[in-house]
């Protein structure tokens, strides 16, 4: 039988599922859930006549899994994610499936951003709104890492060219969603009062 112990302070290892009760049922139910979160976030795209990479939520939306569900259960939704992608289930941006895509390098990418953010809010960083905006910001660096190389491979480009059409039109999002997950995030901390239960975490 699993030991219900009190919510840690802000400083300790707990995201915002740990709260939750349950242990598999919760945690399949979550990493399911955040899978499709990211899917359904990421429709909402804005195809750009310059770059064959769409400007999407989907990014803001792995931060978010990522944060609120840990470093485990946030890479496990990306990797759930990614495989029916791959198997032909429309879950990227625009209805896409598939690998052959110039953007497929940024869902790659999902991973370790949500990851990253994960082991930052294990550590408290979405309690405050200055180290949620940091860590987002790194967090989608990271997808930018595995994302640009991707690209210059399937267009024929070099690294300038890549980072013109990959990341420079992609940088004021960035920047606005970092704010709205700095909101969001402690806001829902805030809300919450510091009050509740866990029962371990991933």
């Amino acid at each position: 039988m699993t030991a219900v112990v009190p919510l840690p302070a802000p400083s300790a290892r707990a995201v915002l599922a740990d709260i939750l009760p349950g242990a598999r049922v919760r945690d399949t139910a979550l990493v399911l859930g955040g899978a499709a979160f990211v899917a359904a976030v990421g429709q909402v795209a804005v195809p750009l006549p310059f770059t064959p990479v769409p400007l999407t939520l989907g990014t803001f939306a792995v931060l978010l899994v990522g944060a609120a569900l840990g470093p485990a259960r946030g890479a496990l939704s990306i990797l759930v994610l990614l495989a029916a992608g791959l198997l032909g289930a429309p879950v990227f941006a625009g209805g896409a499936s598939g690998w052959a895509m110039a953007s497929f390098g940024y869902a790659l990418g999902y991973l370790p951003g949500a990851v990253l953010l994960g082991h930052l809010a294990r550590r408290g960083a979405d309690r405050s709104p200055w180290r949620t905006a940091v860590g987002a910001l790194f967090a989608s660096a990271l997808v930018y890492v595995v994302g640009v190389p991707w690209l210059m491979v399937f267009l024929g480009v070099g690294l300038v060219e890549a980072l013109v059409l990959g990341v420079l039109p992609f940088l004021v999002g960035d920047a606005i969603k970092a704010v709205a997950a700095a909101l969001l995030l402690p806001g829902t901390w805030a809300l919450l009062g510091g009050r509740g239960t866990v029962t371990g975490g991933r």
